[in-house]
Formats: structure tokens, C-alpha cells, sequence
């Protein structure tokens, strides 16, 4: 008892910045997606979940990373880089990294995808993938989740958000995410307006194609930093347009791996 108060303690205390997108983006990405299953998909994540639901589990792998037997798998939830890579450097650092053992979140991603397809994993095991799955798909369209190795992420850049400090990844973790003042389920309804042509084409990309595009949007996140590091009100206006196209993309890939998984 007293070893799970420290742990509850300690993620109470941990900074916010551990957690991508926050509650409620995590679980809008989780519903978005549901709204997105095919009939074979939902009844097979429905078979996992039991009595839990994809928006409820969606956070439930950062709720974990306090406790020392998933300290492992504190490196899943990001991928730091280096500066100015083209798509096949940077696909070339994605594969670098060890397949047999999850050191970030592209290996992870793939990692968890496998265990969902693989016949001989217990259901116990799907369903630590499938918690996993959801979680991860929204944090890798976080674009500082897929930030510059030497400032972690954004973590090490000074800014202040509406008067107070904070840091640059922070701040795209939670404030701008936060900022419209919606629940989970009132952000799903609102961004969850993707043409089937999108759906289509969002489907279709590869893993690390996602990657990418979050590595690109750190370009004009670290610029707006750097111009200015006290950020007002002019700064949603600015990127709350990229925060809802990443949690609606999130959400629709989301479906489609999952669609893919449960297929048969």
C-alpha cells in the first residue's frame, strides 16, 4: 500500500509534460477513432476491453510510468531527433533503432501492432498492446513528441504561456489543447470532420510518414519560440488549427490500424 500511494504521488507531481495531447486529447483521439471501426474491429475491441472503454484506457499508459515494474517503457512515448533530417535521413534514424527491443515510439508502434496480430500472445497481452495502440498513436501526432534531441523535446526551452512559465513542449501537451475549453467528447464532435478522400489517404500513409509530418510541424513550433518565448493570445489562433488536425488525424489512423488488425 504504501509503495502505490509513493507511485500515485509521484505521477501527481510529475510535470505535465508527460503526458501528450492531455486527458482530454488523448480521449478524443480514442473516440474519434470509435466513431471509425468497422463492425469486426469494434467487436473485437470491445472483447478486450471488457467492461473498459478505447477514450478511458487511452491514458492509462501514462498513468503507469510511475509504477518501477513499466519503467521501461518510459521511452515509448516519444522519439527525439536530430535537426534538419529529409524523409529518408529520418527514416534511416527510425530503423536504426533496435526492432527487438522498443527504445521510442516508432519501435514500440510496431511493437504493439504485432502483438495484436500475433495468435499465440494471451489476451492478456492484447490487451497491454491494445492500451498501448491507442496511447501511442495520439502521441506520436504530437509534433514535439518528435522534437530535437539536444533540447528533449522542447522540454528544455523557457516560455511563458498567458503570464506564466512553463516550456515549449508543455505547452503544446496541454495548453493549446485545452485552450477552447472542450471535454473529450465535445472536441471529438467538433474535429471529427474528415472528407472520405482524407480518410482514404490518411489510412493509407505508413507508420513513419506520421512520424514525419510531427517532425515537420516542430519546425514552426521551435521558430515561434525563438521569435518570441512570451506566448499571449495570438498564439491559439496560430497553431490551434495544427492541434485539431493532428487529433483528428490520430484518431482516423487509429481506426485504421486497428481495422487493419481485426480485419478477419
Amino acid at each position: 500500500m504504501f509503495r502505490k500511494c509513493i507511485a500515485l504521488l509521484a505521477l501527481l507531481c510529475a510535470p505535465f509534460s508527460l503526458l501528450a495531447w492531455g486527458v482530454v486529447g488523448h480521449r478524443a483521439v480514442a473516440r474519434i477513432a470509435e466513431n471509425h471501426l468497422t463492425s469486426s474491429a469494434k467487436r473485437e475491441v470491445a472483447r478486450l476491453l471488457g467492461s473498459e472503454t478505447m477514450p478511458l484506457v487511452s491514458t492509462w499508459p501514462d498513468e503507469i510510468r510511475s509504477d518501477p515494474q513499466y519503467s521501461n517503457t518510459g521511452p515509448w512515448h516519444y522519439l527525439n531527433v536530430a535537426t534538419g533530417l529529409d524523409f529518408p535521413a529520418f527514416v534511416a534514424q527510425l530503423n536504426a533503432a533496435p526492432a527487438t527491443s522498443p527504445a521510442n515510439a516508432y519501435t514500440a508502434l510496431q511493437q504493439v501492432r504485432k502483438d495484436l496480430k500475433d495468435l499465440q500472445k494471451t489476451a492478456a497481452e492484447k490487451l497491454f498492446a491494445l492500451k498501448f495502440l491507442i496511447h501511442l498513436v495520439g502521441d506520436v501526432h504530437q509534433p514535439l513528441h518528435l522534437g530535437h534531441a539536444d533540447d528533449r523535446g522542447g522540454n528544455s526551452i523557457t516560455v511563458s504561456w498567458r503570464g506564466h512559465d512553463t516550456n515549449l513542449h508543455s505547452i503544446w501537451d496541454g495548453d493549446l489543447v485545452e485552450y477552447p475549453g472542450f471535454t473529450y467528447s465535445e472536441m471529438a464532435i467538433a474535429y471529427d470532420h474528415a472528407t472520405p478522400a482524407q480518410i482514404k489517404q490518411w489510412q493509407k500513409d505508413d507508420m513513419a510518414a506520421w512520424l514525419f509530418e510531427s517532425y515537420q510541424l516542430c519546425t514552426p513550433a521551435y521558430a515561434s519560440a525563438a521569435a518570441n518565448p512570451k506566448f499571449d493570445y495570438h498564439f491559439y489562433p496560430t497553431f490551434g488549427p495544427q492541434v485539431e488536425q493532428q487529433i483528428l488525424k490520430a484518431g482516423i489512423r487509429l481506426a485504421g490500424v486497428l481495422n487493419e488488425v481485426f480485419g478477419k
